[in-house]
């Protein structure tokens, strides 16, 4: 079983195609989002035509994290007017995105949610980080942080299938998901953007990321590590599974007061 994965990680254009394959509207749809010149009501048919993808921009627009304001978003077109174009195509880059990396079998969904949850973490701290410094676009920061962990879905759904077919009915143990949790995913999250012609800096700050023995250099990748950093402190510390003296010495590399990791810390509960 475990050879049969790492022969997939050694194709990962197969992994792009077959496991995790990016929605091909994507980058089509954040585009014309992102040009001033597309008319609203033509950017709000779009989404409609796909009353998935409205439903779950819907929810969004409403959680306790991106909601502004006390009225309840009721329309596409409202949002557009309450959160703005950029706050809304990282809305609707959220929802393809999970509908890509969603696991279907029930009694592994937990995971799935875990993975998800620090993800969307991530990508908003990296985007929140991104707009203190001139030189970052908050989209790409954003992006970055939602795909970091790529890799790690595509091995779990992969792990999965495998086991499903020599052991039907039955579940692995955790320990097996475990052994390749490790950087080999975050090595194929970089394959995984290069497979998908995404633009080279992804490519080149998961590299970065998927080098454990080193703090970043690259502005971007290094953007992305502190993100992860304050989002797993903040998991960790929500689950008492973290020690006052540990998380002094987190926050020191995370370069965070802990008044501003409250601050962070609340914010991160409602994702």
């Amino acid at each position: 079983m475990m050879g049969d994965v790492e022969h997939a990680l050694m194709s990962p254009q197969d992994v792009a195609d077959k496991v995790l394959k990016l929605p091909s509207k994507l980058a089509e749809l954040g585009r014309r989002l992102k040009d001033e010149s597309v008319d609203i009501k033509v950017l709000v048919e779009e989404i409609h035509d796909d009353p998935v993808l409205s439903v779950e921009v819907m929810k969004l627009c409403n959680s306790p994290v991106f909601k502004r304001g006390d009225r309840e978003v009721t329309s596409l077109q409202q949002a557009f007017v309450q959160l703005g174009r950029d706050q809304l195509r990282r809305l609707v880059t959220t929802c393809m995105v999970r509908e890509m990396i969603v696991i279907k079998p029930i009694y592994y969904r937990r995971f799935g949610l875990q993975i998800w949850r620090h993800s969307m973490q991530v990508a908003y701290l990296a985007s929140e980080l991104a707009t203190e410094l001139s030189d970052q676009d908050p989209d790409t920061a954003f992006l970055l942080g939602l795909l970091h962990d790529v890799g790690k879905i595509a091995i779990f759904k992969m792990l999965l299938d495998e086991f499903q077919l020599a052991e039907p009915g039955e579940q692995p143990s955790s320990w097996l998901f475990r052994q390749v949790m490790t950087s080999k995913s975050l090595s194929l999250s970089a394959l995984l953007a290069q497979c998908w012609n995404l633009p080279r800096c992804f490519e080149s700050s998961l590299s970065q990321l998927a080098n454990l023995d080193s703090k970043p250099t690259e502005t971007l990748a290094a953007l992305v590590w502190r993100a992860n950093l304050i989002s797993e402190c903040s998991m960790l510390y929500h689950g008492k599974k973290l020690d006052e003296p540990c998380l002094a010495r987190l926050l020191i590399d995370a370069d965070l007061s802990r008044d501003e990791f409250e601050v962070l810390h609340k914010k991160l509960k409602e994702i």
